[in-house]
Order: C-alpha cells, then sequence, then structure tokens
C-alpha cells in the first residue's frame, strides 16, 4: 500500500500576497531597503532637520498669513459699516444746523428769528 504523505500545494498568487499595496509597490520602486541596510545613515540628519524646520516654518507663515487675511476682511466690513454711520450722521447734522431748522428748533423756548439786520456798534475812543 501506499504512504500518505503530505503534500504543499502551490498557491495561487494575489495581489494582497504580492504586498501589492500602494506603499510597498513604492518601497519596491524606490529600492528603500538598500539605504538602511547598514543603519540610519546619521550624516544626512542635520540636513533632514533643516528640511523639516523649513516645512514647519512654512505651514506656520501660511496659517499666519491666511489669519492676517481674514482679521483685514473683517475690519474692512467693519469700517464701511462706520463709513455709512459717519456719512448719515454728517447729513443730519448739516441737516439741523440750518438757519430755518435752527428757527424751528428755538421756537418752542420763546425764541423768535429778527428780521432786522444785525447793526455795528461803535464806540468812540474816551467813551468806554
Amino acid at each position: 500500500m501506499a504512504d500518505n504523505k503530505f503534500r504543499i500545494e502551490p498557491k495561487v498568487k494575489t495581489r494582497r500576497s504580492q504586498g501589492g499595496g500602494v506603499f510597498s509597490g513604492l518601497e519596491k520602486k524606490l529600492k528603500l531597503e538598500n539605504y538602511f541596510e547598514e543603519g540610519f545613515p546619521v550624516q544626512h540628519l542635520p540636513k533632514m532637520i533643516f528640511v523639516l524646520v523649513l516645512g514647519l516654518l512654512y505651514i506656520s507663515n501660511t496659517h499666519y498669513a491666511e489669519k492676517t487675511v481674514r482679521k483685514i476682511n473683517t475690519v474692512q466690513i467693519e469700517v464701511e459699516d462706520l463709513r455709512a454711520d459717519y456719512t448719515t450722521m454728517k447729513a443730519d447734522l448739516m441737516f439741523s444746523s440750518k438757519q430755518s431748522e435752527v428757527a424751528r428748533k428755538v421756537n418752542v423756548y420763546g425764541l423768535k428769528e429778527t428780521l432786522r439786520p444785525p447793526h455795528k456798534i461803535v464806540v468812540k475812543k474816551g467813551e468806554y
């Protein structure tokens, strides 16, 4: 009789079993394992830190600029509102300071507008 033998059947290779993900494919194309065979390249560390700091400064500068633009927009809207208020108040003041409006407002207190023109009072040198 024949002996039972353990037989391993060949697996069908699928994309997942091949490591067909985006990052593994990128790693295979860049061949990053060759760079780290002897350990981490310490001589490049200052340059990497410098690039990292520049990137952080760039991002923070962008955020600061966007925040400043938002502040400028809000201040411009506030200035437009204040300018409209100023124009309205100026027009109201000019209207209320007209001679006819002043005469109408003081009429309540018993004051009346004179119809005679003003005359000049002349004082001689020795009289006063």
